[in-house]
């Protein structure tokens, strides 16, 4: 039975006044004791004798023992009122306290269920309360036959923001895309964090595809603009892989492993967005297997690095190789790098990798040019190097420990690897530059600020992407960018190289161009190590 807060005050009024009356009882007789002895020495004193006969006369004849004789039951009604206030007043300090604690414990409670279902650091919905979310979309979604999209975006290149610059910049950043994010969506959708750089949406009567393309395409956009961090400027790019309920899956779970799969194919193939389809779903598995097993790939030297022959499109000589890096997996064989490099980039571990491949080839290359062999060598760095202060004593150790001359190394950089933080990459390149190490800008012509940059980097060539080079001969847009760019190179005093070469009739047109250096598949497909002095001993110069 549930009592009111005033039948709780009276009960432990009453409660309190009865321990109370107990007391003012003892000292009703107390008094009562203190009178009757008082009568009897007043008797004494009087009659000389102890008497009842005294007793009664002192009780009448002296007025002092009346007033005494008041005391006792004075005493015990003002105690009993005074016992009953203070009972009632500590009766009702209780309830306003034990209330308080109500409140506050309500309070707590509501605090702690807010955390348990909203990330602490940007507000948002976290998992779960996004899978709640979710499954109510689609409870709805399946009553009014309707359709809902489901998205997830992951943050290129966070984990290098978090190793270099720290978590506490790393957790500014996060809290600056989220509150981007949330200004692009609608009302009606739901935006959550649902893991360290990934924020998945809810996307109620999306429309098409097409739709679904406009929205990714929106949400990619609102985070073009940099983002500031104290005294540095941050390009930040996404991924974002989506699903259409009930076309893509019929339940929560199925939607977001298979969001979560569209979505690294985005980044694998560095779309920016993705559209789930079965043929995805197929490298899911294998994917999750490999990422685990790459760490200990580099560190029990599973791979392996092939070279792909660069050539003078003038003498068709060698003058250089690219070092790319296989996976001698003990199951699936010789794996390609587009099987592994971007797990290496997503779980973090492309900083081993790349050092693995420079230690490799910088050996291999020495033992070529102590051999009499003077080739020059180019390996590909990933962003994480280029923010990382200590990689130019690294290269300097490297370059002395193997005795190979600076000059005959060339870094390939892209645009977007120095877009995570590009003063501090500069800084980097800088102080590697002045070494005496060779830059490259490998793909170039994909970036978005490829002339903004072109002009401060200390670079000595470009590379022009061989998604222009391969159809060049038949796509007359193709060919005006390739030239453009050569001119381009030239004017800035620049080597350029195509990649990509696949036939005569291509390595002609490119030399035609006046293309400096020449690479692809028409000179030499990539060769392991062991097949590269018979390469050598045979070059007398492609025709």
């Amino acid at each position: 039975m549930v009592t009111t807060t005033s039948q709780a005050i009276a009960q432990n009024a009453s409660l309190l006044t009865n321990n109370a009356s107990k007391q003012s009882f003892i000292g009703a007789i107390i008094g009562i004791v203190a009178v009757v002895i008082a009568t009897i020495l007043s008797g004494h004193f009087e009659n000389g004798k102890i008497s009842w006969a005294s007793f009664m006369f002192a009780q009448k004849t002296n007025p002092v023992l009346w007033l005494l004789d008041a005391v006792p039951f004075l005493f015990a009604f003002w105690g009993q009122h005074v016992s009953a206030m203070i009972s009632y007043e500590a009766g009702a300090m209780v309830i306003d306290q034990t209330q308080e604690l109500r409140t506050h414990a309500a309070a707590l409670e509501k605090k702690a269920s807010h955390e348990a279902t909203h990330d602490s650091l940007t507000g948002l919905p976290n998992r779960t309360l996004f899978i709640d979310r979710l499954e109510q979309a689609i409870y709805t979604a399946k009553r009014g036959d309707e359709k809902i999209a489901v998205l997830i975006l992951d943050v290129d290149h966070f984990k290098e923001v978090n190793d270099t610059l720290g978590h506490y910049n790393g957790d500014r950043l996060i809290k600056q895309v989220s509150l981007r994010l949330s200004n692009v969506i609608r009302e009606s959708d739901t935006i959550a964090r649902i893991g360290g750089d990934e924020f998945a949406f809810v996307l109620p009567k999306p429309g098409g595809l097409s739709s679904i393309e406009r929205l990714a395409k929106k949400i990619g956009k609102s985070l073009t603009q940099p983002f500031s961090l104290e005294n540095l400027t941050l390009e930040v790019q996404a991924s974002i892989g989506a699903v259409l309920y009930p076309d893509h899956g019929k339940d929560a779970d199925t939607l977001l492993q298979r969001a979560d799969v569209a979505m690294y194919a985005a980044k694998q193939n560095k779309l920016g967005f993705a559209i789930y389809t079965e043929s995805l779903d197929k490298h899911s598995p294998h994917r999750l297997t490999l990422m685990g097993e790459l760490r200990e790939a580099i560190r029990q030297n599973e791979l392996v690095l092939h070279y792909q022959p660069k050539v003078r499109s003038k003498s068709g000589r060698l003058c250089a190789v690219e070092a790319l890096v296989r996976w001698q997996h003990k199951k699936h064989g010789l794996m390609p790098p587009n099987e592994f490099i971007p797990i290496a980039e997503r779980t973090g571990l492309i900083q081993d990798l790349t050092m693995w491949v420079l230690r490799t080839s910088l050996k291999q290359c020495a033992e070529w040019h102590n051999e009499g062999q003077h080739i020059d060598i180019a390996v590909n760095i990933s962003s994480l190097c280029l923010l990382d202060p200590e990689f130019p004593d690294i290269i300097t150790g490297l370059l002395s420990s193997y005795d190979f001359p600076a000059k005959a190394l060339t870094m390939e950089i892209t645009e977007t690897s120095i877009m995570v933080a590009p003063e501090r990459s500069l800084e980097i390149i800088n102080r590697i530059h002045d070494m005496g190490v060779n830059f490259s800008i490998d793909d170039f012509g994909t970036g978005y600020s490829s002339l903004a940059y072109l002009k401060r980097l200390p670079v000595g060539e470009i590379k022009i992407d061989k998604s222009f080079v391969t159809d060049m001969l038949t796509n007359e847009s193709d060919a005006t960018i390739v030239k453009a760019t050569i001119q381009l190179g030239h004017n800035l005093g620049l080597q350029v190289v195509a990649e990509g070469v696949e036939n005569r009739k291509t390595f002609d047109a490119l030399k035609a161009m006046q293309c400096d250096i020449i690479q692809g598949y028409y000179v030499s497909r990539p060769i392991p190590p062991s097949d590269i002095a018979a390469f050598f001993k045979s070059n007398v110069g492609v025709k």
